[in-house]
């Protein structure tokens, strides 16, 4: 039985080329690959890890960091409405939610910026700056990026959003609040039909702003480019499952009444750990499902293991269409652009370019978007080059083909294998082979 519903699911979900299906079935093959992806996410454990850790950054810098933004909201005047943020933050876990929010908040209060000096104000910041950065770590891993924002960058950045973001947020709140208040709205309100639209569209505003804000978070925070349409569609996902699981926890705090009388006073503890450890994990979850969205050359069954042959044709392929463009005066290849259009991972991407480049038939330019351009001149480069480079791509001084036994009628065969290859690319440059090609097209 289970082995009819794997290969049932391999039928309809892996073994199908997406071109080739009708729009709607499209659509619903690569929602389940997503799925399945975040779920192996999940059971893979890595995404529990970085949820896990970012608990542990958040317990030692929450309070730095609400306040530094309660000094700076504090300006504003619009201070007060941290309280109400974290109760709503903290609603799942009832009357214990309120009693950790007045701790927090008597904490914060206790925070003055005379009292600490310029130290102790310098490392309140540093904290806050290193909660970020962390966040961004967890994102970047999610998003297969490798580097993360430059030291003054991430400096800048930063700063803009502990400083800029929570009067932005509280304003828009406050904002919407007393819009709500105004004397037009309750005219509408006392219409029947209008009121009963007003009031359903006042009980969302809440969920439109969860949404907004892991928005935010998911374009912000990953040093890549990520599209909005993929970010909203993990924070509709991610705000859905908040929802979800905050009632769930809601219940599950109602029942839980045999933890207190185990743990004593370290269970309101215990009970805001798993919160937090399932907040993050919600918004990881979103971020991956924003990552799979927007990469869907991710979306596989098995780990990616590609063959030599098929080494060959992706170095191929990437000379060519680089050179292509570059020839063309067209817009230059990014690695992902250049993934997406090959359509493999970009680490699988980035190993078969790291040849390239390491040999001197590739180089990255630009400051801000690294593309990749021909190191040479094409018509210095020869297809034999290209693939000669990707198959030796492994081998090592220490261990290579000297080192292996010889056979007389063995190593005559490979010869003449090599010296076939060597008669058909004979003086085929790299140029020739996008000039010829970009003439056949002009004639067809």
């Amino acid at each position: 039985m289970l082995k009819q519903v794997q290969e049932f699911i391999n039928q309809w979900v892996w073994n199908v080329d997406l071109h080739t299906l009708p729009t709607w079935r499209a659509k619903l093959t690569r929602f389940l690959r997503t799925i399945y992806a975040v779920f192996r996410d999940l059971t893979q454990g890595q995404l529990s890890l970085q949820a896990m850790s970012l608990v542990y950054t958040t317990l030692l810098s929450l309070v730095p960091l609400l306040a530094v933004s309660f000094s700076v909201l504090k300006g504003f005047g619009v201070h007060n409405q941290i309280e109400p943020l974290l109760l709503n933050f903290l609603e799942p876990m009832g009357d214990k939610g309120v009693e950790i929010t007045s701790q927090i908040i008597g904490f914060v209060e206790n925070v003055k910026a005379g009292v600490l000096g310029s130290l102790g104000m310098g490392l309140l910041i540093y904290t806050v700056i290193s909660l970020i950065h962390k966040i961004e770590t967890v994102f970047n891993y999610t998003w297969h990026v490798e580097h993360p924002r430059p030291f003054a960058q991430r400096f800048s950045d930063y700063l803009s959003v502990i400083l800029i973001g929570p009067v932005l947020l509280f304003s828009a709140i406050g904002s919407t609040a007393s819009f709500m208040s105004t004397a037009f709205v309750q005219k509408l309100v006392a219409i029947k039909p209008l009121g009963m639209l007003v009031e359903s569209t006042a009980t969302l505003v809440p969920y439109f702003f969860i949404i907004g804000a892991f928005t935010f978070v998911y374009i912000f925070v990953p040093n890549t480019r990520v599209r909005f349409r993929s970010a909203l569609l993990g924070a509709v996902l991610a705000g859905f499952l908040w929802q979800t699981i905050g009632w769930g926890f809601a219940a599950f705090i109602v029942s839980s009444t045999q933890y207190a009388a185990i743990y004593s006073g370290f269970a309101i503890l215990i009970m805001f750990m798993i919160w937090l450890y399932l907040a993050w994990l919600i918004l990881l979850v979103g971020s991956s499902i924003a990552f799979y969205h927007q990469h869907p050359e991710y979306l596989s069954a098995r780990q990616l293991h590609i063959s030599n042959r098929l080494r060959e044709r992706l170095a191929l392929l990437s000379m060519y269409v680089i050179t292509q463009s570059h020839f063309k005066g067209e817009e230059s290849w990014t690695r992902e652009r250049l993934s997406q259009y090959l359509g493999v991972p970009t680490e699988t991407v980035k190993n078969v370019l790291m040849v390239l480049e390491e040999n001197g038939l590739l180089i990255m330019a630009g400051k801000e978007t690294q593309v990749y351009v021909p190191a040479r001149a094409p018509e210095t480069i020869s297809i034999k080059e290209i693939l000669s480079l990707v198959r030796m791509a492994e081998e090592e001084e220490y261990f290579n083909e000297k080192m292996l036994p010889t056979e007389k009628r063995l190593e005559q065969l490979i010869d003449d294998i090599d010296a076939a290859v060597d008669q058909v690319l004979k003086g085929i440059s790299l140029k020739e082979l996008v000039i010829q090609d970009s003439t056949c097209s002009k004639i067809g």
